[in-house]
């Protein structure tokens, strides 16, 4: 449930005025781990933050083949569903919940007309743009210009941060999905840096991370 303190508390910056829009017109949806919140060729009725847990975005190939692109943490919306969903496009990314997530949804209509009333609003939609457009720079910058080992720190970094701890519950035919390799090389090189004592492995579903060394 997203109360007023909640509300204040991922959106310090908005005007009352805007926290008691949202909090009349949003509506709350519950994920578990795993969930898909968005499809790629959805249409959308409504943007999407997330208010706890984390969100990760994948792009999928005409094979159904996922990359991994980004998180999206509490207090951040999909970039992607408010261009789609101003443009009546649909979606070019799925969005699956990485934790147990709490988001809420906002109709279209609103975005418009917050966009137009609210400086907060329009400033927030224009940071959410930047920050993601930064983020896929970033995965950009891995997958051409780095090799596997470096998209392989890049990534487990990526999950350390998102999930605010050392001890990352994934295995490596997950992470080789992800990186769109295989598991063999996903394996290798893992093994690698567990000799190199940057990573611990504590069973098939678990690891430590003890120093990524990630530039």
């Amino acid at each position: 449930m997203l109360t007023e303190q909640k509300a204040r508390e991922l959106f310090p910056d908005f005007d009352k005025e805007l926290v008691d829009e949202l909090l009349e017109h949003a509506s709350v949806k519950t994920f578990h781990e795993g969930d898909t919140l968005m499809k790629t060729g959805q249409l959308f009725r409504s943007i999407i933050i997330v208010v706890s847990g984390s969100v990760k975005i994948f792009r999928e190939d005409e094979e159904g083949d996922e990359y991994f692109m980004y998180y999206l943490q509490p207090g951040q919306a999909c970039a992607l569903s408010m261009i789609c969903a101003a443009r009546h496009q649909a979606s070019e990314l799925k969005a699956e919940a990485a934790t147990g997530t709490e988001v809420i949804t906002v109709p279209l209509e609103y975005m418009d007309k917050w966009m137009k009333t609210y400086k907060s609003w329009y400033y927030f939609v224009l940071e959410n743009y930047r920050n993601r457009f930064q983020e896929l720079l970033s995965t950009i910058d891995h997958v051409v210009f780095r090799n596997m080992d470096e998209r392989l720190l890049f990534y487990l970094k990526k999950q350390q941060e998102s999930t605010g701890s050392d001890i990352l519950v994934v295995n490596n035919t997950t992470i080789a999905q992800e990186l769109n390799s295989s598991r063999e090389v996903v394996s290798r090189l893992m093994k690698k840096l567990a000799e190199n004592g940057m990573i611990r492995t504590l069973s098939n579903q678990k690891i430590q991370v003890l120093d990524l060394h990630l530039n």
